[in-house]
């Protein structure tokens, strides 16, 4: 006995392992090469790889894995969201489209669960009407505490064209940020090597932001940030290093924690978006909070940036 799959386009030029674990089990990497060693996996009638990329399209068999004792696939505890809370993200929608949606993700919630987060963007959208015919595919992230503009793909094609654009640096970001002191106008490019450890490895990356002081006194800077490099905590850890931490951050701080400086949101937000597609330029701006505006116009009297 043999079972059939037809591949569907979303999985267009994924490895056929992945695509395996994804459509069939979760199995170990040795199981997967184990039945094509055994030629117990044809595609298109033909023997293959596991390094094979499967094509939209094809016809893959897969032979005696009825008698494979796999476990079944766990049921992970996904957040369920309210009625209630799902409308509530119409408001965030900036652009809907058949390929990708455009959000201004709220400060406070994660962009995916984790064993520190149940509730988050991703489980929300995919039981909303955005996502009726899709899933969504995350294609960058923003932390926890910041907000603003974010793009979630709605197909596999369009997450791997973000995620491309993404790597050869074709996608633009704008910052806002309002930090603890008076930033030195000399400062309008930050360059640092911020270290990271994956695995107890040492592990150390270069980080270069554009920055622009758009209003200052001797309290606060309200900054704009442009990242040319997408590091984990970037503008947080280079803002931390030249003594202005963002306001609100907790983990990288130069103001010793007392109630004087409790704030309830990261001061952090990602104002613009922009990038091409095809030949067509798309510009995204998503508004800040009322916070972030009271904030600017307690401290800046500024009503708006511009």
């Amino acid at each position: 006995m043999f079972k059939k799959f037809i591949v569907n386009k979303d999985y267009h030029n994924t490895r056929f392992d992945k695509w395996f674990k994804h459509n069939v089990q979760d199995v170990p990497q040795s199981l997967i090469e184990k039945l094509i060693r055994k030629k117990k996996v044809k595609i298109n009638k033909k023997k293959v790889k596991t390094s094979y990329r499967v094509q939209s399209n094809d016809i893959i068999e897969l032979y005696g894995i009825d008698n494979l004792k796999l476990k079944p696939k766990s049921k992970n505890n996904k957040y369920k969201p309210s009625e209630k809370e799902k409308d509530k993200y119409d408001k965030f929608i900036i652009e809907n489209n058949d390929n990708f949606i455009v959000i201004n993700k709220p400060a406070g919630i994660p962009v995916q669960g984790g064993t520190k987060s149940f509730r988050n963007i991703i489980d929300i959208l995919k039981n909303t009407k955005y996502f009726e015919n899709s899933k969504p595919f995350v294609v960058h992230r923003l932390d926890k505490e910041t907000s603003g503009v974010m793009i979630v793909a709605k197909n596999r094609e369009y997450a791997q064209l973000f995620t491309s654009l993404f790597r050869i640096r074709k996608i633009h970001k704008t910052y806002l940020a309002i930090s603890h002191g008076e930033v030195k106008k000399d400062i309008n490019l930050l360059q640092d090597n911020l270290t990271i450890y994956e695995k107890n490895k040492k592990v150390v990356q270069k980080a270069i932001s554009h920055l622009k002081i758009l209003k200052s006194n001797s309290n606060y800077s309200l900054l704009e940030l442009k990242p040319i490099t997408g590091r984990k905590h970037q503008i947080r850890k280079q803002l931390f290093n030249i003594g202005n931490s963002i306001v609100g951050d907790e983990k990288y701080s130069v103001i010793k924690k007392n109630k004087e400086y409790k704030f309830k949101n990261l001061m952090l937000h990602a104002y613009k978006i922009k990038f091409m597609i095809n030949n067509i330029k798309y510009n995204f701006e998503a508004e800040y909070g009322n916070e972030f505006d009271q904030f600017i116009k307690k401290n800046f009297k500024l009503l708006k940036v511009d």
